[in-house]
């Protein structure tokens, strides 16, 4: 009796082959994303340098500066005695950086949740809005001489994000009941917002700060009723920055909505009804009541932002909103995309973002360019973030057809022989005669 032995071969063959790392969802996601922003400051330093050719008082140093900031700014650290800039590490950039984060990351979150459900959460402006007005109503309206300031804050970053859930709510009804398109009105509701806290903060002069001059469209801070969130420490490892604890809420609130997104049986029903309304449907889910849910989760959200911002006591809410939508809910639309949705990936696109905002400051204050150029970088990362999807079907397809082209190489080596090195077919035939 002959023993037959197997060749194995190294790889699977096509039907059972597992994808390359180029080939996973998350790596194509972080080298799009990657790619998208790269692309931005490359046209960002190519802005810097046509501004250098066409005016005279811009030199060659001084472009290059610029370029330098835009990739380092946060790491700037001012010029040194002979007027060159100087690197490493800055503790009040950084600080900064995360507060200004802190609005973003929820307000990308707020978008993410929504389009996981199958929807466009455009309206993330008003609801930040709405939380603001709750926020700063109830901040500075309870006395803090009989209530505890913890409580106060307590109180007003519930209303905030419960501001932000109804007003959210409203494009999941008209979505839900009347199949209005979510994009159309949630674009209408945040005008109304603005208008709307316009008007309140107009008609309740209480919450003006009338103790400076020149003030007049300037709510007061929260810590002028002493409420504001506490530095948990961090003020100790970036000393001289605006940074509080709000940053660590919102990192909680990420991990938070990533669980529910993803290990709970809610979570599931709200991605199923985005995958496919009338399939969930069909399968005893209730959809109606998810797409409410999901926007008035996205509203929430957002919400919050606005309750974390202001609660922070570091800035005034100038309440003249009509002339201008908070870019806050804006800027959370890149983020959310740059992410892919991913609640976690949110948190690192978000503080991108906000490193992008302490560049332009340095732009600013060490040349001769001004901030604004920093926003046309985060303009063509925003618009690169609707091609994160085609870039990710890019690398996807490339990777597949090499692993698919190493798979066909491979699948030869599969064939098995016995000690004759005959086909095991055959002696199978010459023991059966």
């Amino acid at each position: 009796m002959k023993n037959n032995k197997a060749a194995s071969s190294p790889l699977l063959d096509k039907a059972g082959a597992k994808p390359g790392l180029f080939a996973k969802n998350g790596t194509t996601t972080i080298i799009s994303s990657f790619i998208s922003i790269i692309i931005g400051m490359a046209i960002g330093s190519i802005i810097v340098a046509v501004v250098a050719i066409f005016n005279d008082s811009i030199d060659a140093r001084s472009a290059w500066e610029g370029i330098r900031l835009i990739f380092l700014g946060v790491f700037s650290t001012g010029r040194d005695s002979a007027g060159s800039l100087t690197f490493g590490f800055n503790p009040t950039n950084f600080g900064d950086m995360l507060f200004r984060a802190t609005p973003i990351i929820l307000t990308g979150l707020s978008v993410a949740v929504a389009y996981k459900t199958g929807l466009f959460n455009i309206g993330a402006s008003g609801q930040y809005l709405m939380g603001t007005a709750a926020t700063l109503a109830i901040a500075l309206s309870v006395p803090s001489a009989t209530v505890p300031p913890v409580v106060i804050w307590i109180l007003a970053f519930l209303g905030g994000i419960a501001a932000g859930a109804v007003w959210g709510a409203i494009p999941g009804l008209l979505k839900s009941l009347l199949n209005i398109n979510e994009v159309i009105s949630c674009i209408m509701t945040n005008w109304i917002a603005a208008n709307l806290v316009t008007w309140f903060f107009d008609a309740n002069p209480q919450f003006k700060n009338a103790s400076e001059s020149g003030k007049t469209a300037y709510i007061c801070k929260t810590t002028s009723n002493g409420v504001a969130t506490s530095k948990m420490f961090l003020d100790k490892i970036f000393p001289g920055s605006q940074v509080n604890g709000c940053i660590i809420i919102a990192i909680v609130i990420a991990i938070i909505v990533y669980i529910v997104m993803n290990k709970t049986t809610f979570g599931y029903q709200l991605k199923a009804c985005g995958g496919n309304r009338y399939a969930a449907k069909y399968a005893g889910i209730n959809d109606k009541r998810n797409i409410v849910l999901s926007m008035a989760i996205a509203g929430g959200l957002a919400g919050s932002a606005a309750a974390l911002y202001w609660l922070s006591g570091n800035t005034e809410f100038y309440w003249a909103t009509y002339q201008a939508l908070p870019t806050e809910g804006f800027n959370g639309i890149p983020v959310a995309f740059l992410a892919a949705n991913n609640p976690i990936g949110v948190i690192f696109t978000g503080i991108l973002m906000s490193m992008l905002n302490i560049a332009g400051l340095q732009i600013k204050n060490l040349t001769t360019y001004n901030e604004y150029l920093t926003d046309i970088i985060i303009a063509v990362i925003v618009y690169l973030s609707s091609f994160v999807l085609i870039i990710k079907t890019f690398l996807a397809k490339r990777a597949v057809k090499k692993n698919d082209k190493k798979s066909d190489e491979a699948v030869v080596e599969t064939v098995v022989f016995d000690d004759d090195m005959k086909p095991a077919a055959e002696n199978n035939g010459e023991a059966a005669e």
